[in-house]
């Protein structure tokens, strides 16, 4: 299975002026540089505005004072080393802590820190908490990308899991499908194993990260493809991002692009407020505003998509904001009695998170740790 080079040091980035990879070196000495080839040629070097440049390739603001290394309090959610149980009947397993490039933008940075163990090989502990709980019937793999992992592992995982009668719905969080496509569709034994284990009763999803329509090349549309024939339904979803996706005609494209290959448009999530990610930040009203023109230009499949904000307190829905007020919905919440309560609070216009609407904090408190044993990446 020939597969792209990777690369992980900027120096050989030759396209980037070589003034600019030595400015770029203090970057990636703080946060973990990788992409490869593949990739790479999907950029327009002639364009230092590039989209596709910018998912990948590190930018100064990344130092700048921002944030936190886990915005969402994903560290409360855990019940055992790997694995999170934050609503009811689903369960994450953090099995991998590389990607097939690192967006610049990633709210989980902190699995890249040397001093942060999140992601675990041995994903036993998780596997006997989902066994042991029957609420939850769908489960996610994820991380880093789930589908970096080697198909052997994956096989071991999938196994496991589908011994779990109660366990319907196997997620895989992934970026390959645009990262690195050649390693699904050329590899006839993940392909082989999907098809077993993705049936009519207990399906297969991938939850793929595809953030601009130039990522939808011919390589990704066989990938996705491969992952359909083997009776994998694959979803995306995407942050709206400054200076990438910013644009109602580009996310529209996107949308279209996406129903047109048969991906269904998941979520659109308003970035969040991590470390290293000031340059992508767009207010609440313009990620409203540019969502609201793209689903405009779009069919009623691109306008299955959901704006939220993937909270501490659960997965947020931004309904309409309109005339200084935001109108929200609780679209999935850690606490069951939140769930679908309408809110209507106060939008100043710098407002980027829902910790900057006034009145926020009536509904919702600070989670409390599952798992007291495990540190804070804050």
């Amino acid at each position: 299975m020939a597969q792209p080079k990777y690369i992980t040091n900027i120096e050989k980035i030759t396209q980037i002026p070589k003034e600019e990879r030595e400015k770029l070196k203090k970057i990636t000495n703080k946060y973990v540089f990788r992409v490869n080839e593949y990739y790479l040629n999907l950029i327009n070097w002639d364009d230092p505005n590039d989209p596709i440049r910018k998912l990948v390739i590190p930018n100064e603001g990344e130092l700048n004072e921002y944030g936190s290394w886990d915005a969402s309090d994903e560290e409360a959610n855990y019940v055992v080393p790997g694995c999170q149980h934050k609503y009811k009947t689903t369960a994450l397993l953090i099995v991998s802590e590389v990607c097939g490039a690192y967006c610049r933008f990633c709210f989980r940075k902190r699995l890249f820190r040397s001093d942060v163990k999140e992601a675990m090989s041995d994903v036993t502990p998780g596997i006997e908490y989902i066994a042991q709980t029957p609420e939850i019937n769908n489960v996610l793999l994820t991380g880093g990308d789930s589908l970096i992992l080697a198909t052997k592992k994956i096989r071991q995982i999938v196994e496991r899991l589908r011994a779990i009668d109660h366990v319907k719905i196997i997620r895989f969080g992934s970026k390959l499908p645009v990262f690195n496509p050649m390693r699904i569709y050329e590899d006839q034994e993940l392909l082989d194993l999907f098809r077993q284990y993705s049936t009519p009763e207990k399906r297969i999803y991938v939850m793929a990260h595809v953030n601009h329509p130039r990522e939808i090349t011919e390589e990704a549309r066989k990938a996705f493809q491969a992952l359909h024939d083997a009776g994998v339904i694959v979803v995306n979803q995407t942050p709206i991002l400054k200076g990438i996706n910013d644009d109602p005609e580009v996310l529209a494209e996107l949308l279209d692009k996406l129903s047109w290959a048969g991906v269904t448009p998941y979520y659109f999530f308003v970035n969040r407020p991590v470390a290293g990610n000031s340059d992508f930040v767009l207010t609440l009203e313009k990620v409203y505003q540019i969502v609201e023109q793209a689903k405009a230009r779009t069919s009623g499949l691109g306008k299955r998509v959901r704006l939220v904000m993937s909270h501490s307190s659960g997965k947020i829905e931004i309904l309409a904001i309109e005339n200084g007020k935001a109108y929200l919905k609780y679209h999935q919440s850690r606490d069951d009695e939140q769930y679908g309560k309408f809110i209507v609070l106060d939008c100043p216009k710098d407002a980027t998170w829902f910790d900057d609407l006034p009145g926020n904090e009536k509904y919702w408190k600070k989670p409390v740790k599952k798992a007291t044993q495990l540190s804070s990446a804050n």
